[in-house]
C-alpha cells in the first residue's frame, strides 16, 4: 500500500532547492554569468594598468592613423553590441575642439571597437553571430567561406620598389616580385585605412614569427572578419599574458581590409584585388580578396627578406626531430608527400612548412598548420583529422545541414579546401618548435616521367643545383584521355614567396649545411619502372624505409654507383627495399625510350636553369661554375 501521507517539512529532500539569484533583471543575471579576467602579472600601482591599457589603445590608434590626419581614429576596446555604458566622451583638450579643424571629418566623430587578441571562443560567437556562412561542425571547428576567392592572388601581389629593394630584391623574370612605387601603395593604404576605421569594430590580433626568441618578430594584424582574427590567431605564435602586456609597437603591421575592392583606375592595378608589401614601412595592405592564406604567405615574404639580412636562412620546408635530436629538413612542391614524410609518429613535428636556419639552429616561423583538406581521411591522415576540433577553421568546406559532418571529398565550392590549427593539435609537436642544426637536407620530387632514383646522394653543388631548380612534375590530363607528364620548376621550392634571387638562399644554405655537417639527399616518390601510363608510382611504404635510413645514418655508410646523365649517387641496397628499383635504367623494359625520357629531362633542367647563369655566387664566381657543372651532362 502506497503511502500518500505528507511528509513533515524537515523531512523534505532539499537537494535541488537553492537561494534566488542575486539579480532582479535579466541583464543582471547575464552580467553575473562572466567574471573579469584578473590580471596576468601582479600590478604594483593601480594606475599601472590603465597606463598600458592606454598606451595599447594609442599604439592601435596609431596603426590606423590616416596619413592625411594629424592623429589615429577613436578607439576603445570591446564589442559594441556588449557595451552597456556611454561611450566615452572626446576630450577636448586632447583632439583640439577649441578652434575649428578644416581637416575634421565625420570618421573623426566616431568610435571604433577594437576586439583585441580574442580567445577561439569569443572569435566563434563573433563568426557565427555576423558573419554569413559561418558554422561550427560536427567535430567543434569553425566552418567559414573565404568568399570569391579560394586561393592565392600572385598576380596581384606586389612589393614597393624603392632605392634599397631595387637592389636588394629579385625582379625581372622569373620572380614572384611585381613593382609598385610608394605613392601607389599609399593610396591603397589609405583605402583599406578608412575602411577599416569606417566600421564599427576591427579585430587586432597582436602576434609573434619565429619561435627563436632571439629572431622573432612582432605582428600586428588588423582584420574585419572574425574568420581572419581566428585563422591568424592558429598561425602565428600566441603571446603569454605577461608577453602580451610588454608587446610594445609591432615590427610588422598587416592592414586586412580584404571585402573592400581596390581602385582599378589607381596606377599598376590590374583587378579589384591588391596585396600589397611595403618592405621600408614593414606593412601590408589586402584588398578585394578574403582568403586568409594571403596573410600567411606574405608574412612568409616578409620573414624572406628580414632573416636573410640576419644571415639567418629562410626556408619553405617541414622539419622533424627523432629521440636523439637528430633534425631533418624536407623540401618539397604540392604532390611529392613533404606533409606525410615530415610527420612521423617515430619522430617530433617541428613544423610542416615554414623554418629558419640560424645560428641557434633550426625554429618554425609559425605556430600553427594550414593543411590541405581535399580527400582527407582519417585512415590516411589521422593527425591532421583529429586535428581538427574546436579551435581550427575549416575553409570552404561541404558538410551536412543537419549532423554537420564535413564531406572532405566534396570540391562543390573548391578543391583548395583547408583547416588552420594551432600545432600543439598535433599530439608528437616540440613544443617549443625549435631543434638543433640539421643533419639531413632531403628534397623531394614526385618525377612522373619515371627517371630519377628512388634516392640518391648529393654534393653539395647538386644540393644548390637541385634546390634552385626546385622540381617535380605533374601529370596533365586531356578530354580525350591522353596524359603525359609536365615538368614544373619553382626556385627553392618556394618561387612564390622568395624576395631575393635564389642563388643568394643556395648559397646560405650551403654554407650552413658545410659549416654543420648535413647531407643532402634527393628522393624521388613517383614512378618507377615507366613514365606515368606505364610504370607505376613507388611504393609508399618503400619510401618510408628510404627515410628511416636516411634517418638512421645507415644510408650515408652505403655502397654507392653512379647514373648517366644526372651523375647521381644511388645506393646498391636499402633494407626493406627491392634492390632492382633503386636504378631506374633497370626498372625500364625499355632501353632506349628510358635514355630518351633521361636526356629529355635533363634538357627540361637545363633550360630552366638558364635564367640563373647571370648570376654569380661568391667573389671568385667558382661555386657558381661547380653548381652548373653538378646539373645534366649529356
Amino acid at each position: 500500500m502506497i503511502n500518500t501521507e505528507k511528509k513533515k517539512a524537515e523531512e523534505i529532500c532539499h537537494d535541488d532547492s537553492s537561494l534566488p539569484v542575486k539579480a532582479q533583471t535579466l541583464d543582471e543575471l547575464h552580467s553575473l554569468q562572466k567574471k573579469k579576467s584578473a590580471p596576468s602579472t601582479p600590478i604594483k600601482a593601480a594606475h599601472a594598468e590603465d597606463d598600458r591599457h592606454k598606451q595599447q589603445l594609442q599604439s592601435i590608434s596609431a596603426s590606423l592613423a590616416s596619413l592625411t590626419r594629424e592623429t589615429g581614429p577613436n578607439v576603445v576596446k570591446g564589442d559594441p553590441a556588449m557595451t552597456t555604458a556611454e561611450t566615452p566622451r572626446l576630450s577636448a583638450a586632447s583632439h583640439h575642439f577649441a578652434a575649428p579643424n578644416l581637416n575634421m571629418s565625420d570618421s573623426a566623430l566616431k568610435f571604433t571597437h577594437i576586439l583585441y587578441n580574442l580567445s577561439p571562443a569569443e572569435l566563434y560567437e563573433q563568426a557565427i553571430k555576423y558573419e554569413k556562412g559561418s558554422f561550427i561542425t560536427a567535430s567543434g571547428a569553425l566552418a567559414t567561406l573565404s568568399g570569391a576567392k579560394t586561393g592565392r592572388s600572385p598576380r596581384d601581389k606586389r612589393v614597393v620598389k624603392d632605392e634599397t629593394t631595387a637592389d636588394d630584391l629579385w625582379w625581372g623574370k622569373g620572380s614572384p616580385n611585381i613593382e609598385m612605387d610608394e605613392h601607389t601603395f599609399m593610396v591603397n593604404r589609405e583605402r583599406a585605412v578608412d575602411y577599416l576605421c569606417s566600421l564599427e569594430k576591427v579585430f587586432v590580433n597582436d602576434q609573434f614569427l619565429n619561435w627563436d626568441p632571439e629572431n622573432r618578430i612582432k605582428v600586428r594584424i588588423v582584420s574585419a572578419r572574425a574568420y581572419h582574427s581566428l585563422f591568424m590567431h592558429n598561425m602565428c605564435i600566441r603571446p603569454s599574458p605577461e608577453e602580451l602586456e610588454n608587446f610594445g609597437e609591432p615590427d610588422f603591421t598587416i592592414y586586412n581590409a580584404g571585402q573592400f575592392p581596390c581602385n582599378r583606375y589607381t596606377h599598376y592595378m590590374t583587378s579589384s584585388t591588391s596585396i600589397d608589401l611595403n618592405l621600408a614601412r614593414r606593412e601590408m595592405v589586402i584588398l578585394g580578396t578574403q582568403y586568409a592564406g594571403e596573410m600567411k604567405k606574405g608574412l612568409f615574404s616578409v620573414m624572406h627578406y628580414l632573416m636573410p639580412k640576419r644571415q639567418i636562412l629562410s626556408l619553405h620546408s617541414g622539419s622533424n626531430m627523432g629521440k636523439d635530436g637528430d633534425v631533418a629538413l624536407f623540401f618539397g612542391l604540392s604532390g611529392t608527400g613533404k606533409t606525410t614524410l615530415s610527420t612521423d609518429n617515430n619522430r617530433y613535428l617541428i613544423g610542416d612548412d615554414e623554418h629558419c636556419w640560424s645560428e641557434n639552429g633550426v625554429s618554425n616561423i609559425e605556430g600553427g598548420c594550414y593543411a590541405k583538406c581535399i580527400d582527407l581521411s582519417r585512415e590516411k591522415e589521422p593527425d591532421i583529422w583529429n586535428a581538427i576540433k574546436f579551435g581550427a577553421v575549416v575553409e570552404n568546406v561541404v558538410f551536412d545541414e543537419h549532423t554537420r559532418d564535413v564531406d572532405y571529398s566534396d570540391k562543390s565550392v573548391t578543391e583548395n579546401t583547408r583547416a588552420a590549427y594551432p600545432i600543439e593539435f598535433i599530439p608528437n609537436a616540440k613544443i617549443p618548435c625549435v631543434g638543433p642544426h640539421p643533419k639531413n637536407v632531403i628534397l623531394l620530387a614526385c618525377d612522373a616521367f619515371g627517371v630519377l632514383p628512388p634516392v640518391s646522394k648529393l654534393s653539395l653543388p647538386q644540393t644548390m643545383y637541385h634546390f634552385i631548380s626546385g622540381y617535380t612534375a605533374l601529370v596533365a590530363g586531356t578530354e580525350d584521355g591522353i596524359k603525359e607528364p609536365t615538368a614544373t620548376f619553382s626556385a627553392c621550392f618556394g618561387a612564390a614567396f622568395i624576395m631575393l634571387h635564389p642563388t643568394k638562399y643556395a648559397a646560405m644554405l650551403a654554407d650552413k649545411m658545410q659549416k654543420h655537417g648535413a647531407t643532402g639527399w634527393l628522393v624521388n616518390t613517383g614512378w618507377s619502372g615507366g613514365s606515368y601510363g606505364s610504370g607505376s608510382r613507388i611504393k609508399l611504404a618503400y619510401t618510408r624505409k628510404i627515410i628511416d635510413a636516411i634517418h638512421s645514418g645507415e644510408l650515408v655508410k652505403a655502397n654507392y654507383t653512379k647514373t648517366e646523365v644526372f651523375g647521381l649517387e644511388i645506393p646498391t641496397e636499402i633494407e626493406g627495399v627491392p634492390s632492382e628499383i633503386l636504378d631506374p635504367a633497370n626498372t625500364w623494359s625499355e632501353k632506349e625510350a628510358h635514355k630518351e625520357t633521361l636526356v629529355k629531362l635533363g634538357g627540361l633542367f637545363k633550360k630552366n636553369f638558364e635564367g640563373f647563369l647571370n648570376y654569380k655566387i661568391g667573389a671568385d664566381n667558382k661555386l657558381t661554375e661547380e653548381i652548373l657543372a653538378a646539373g645534366p651532362n649529356f
